[in-house]
């Protein structure tokens, strides 16, 4: 299991499970996102040079495609912009949201 935070061409940042889909070339052509959640923040972020360097961002995860029985959604490679690895607080949260409990 790889857990992924993409950032689409749209501005969502959607956290999964992520696979590459390939061609029969071996080329890219995909990505397959298993349980994908929308990341949504739920108060602004403020930068201010008094603060420490910590900060706390409160998040939401909801299920992306709302009306979607499906488990696995494809996405073109081109809409995703980045495909980087989300905190482990995140990461959590998705877990036991997905699975019903934490990973390990």
């Amino acid at each position: 299991m790889t857990i992924k935070l993409a950032v689409l061409q749209s501005g969502d940042q959607i956290i999964a499970d992520v696979s590459e889909v390939v061609s029969e070339d071996k080329q890219p052509i995909a990505y397959l996102f298993k349980k994908p959640q929308r990341l949504k923040y739920n108060t602004p972020i403020f930068l201010s040079e008094e603060n420490s360097a910590e900060t706390s961002v409160e998040v939401t995860l909801s299920n992306w495609i709302t009306v979607s029985d499906d488990d696995d959604v494809p996405v073109s490679i081109n809409q995703v912009v980045a495909l980087v690895n989300p905190i482990a607080s995140v990461v959590k949260m998705y877990n036991e949201k997905v699975n019903g409990k934490p990973s390990n």
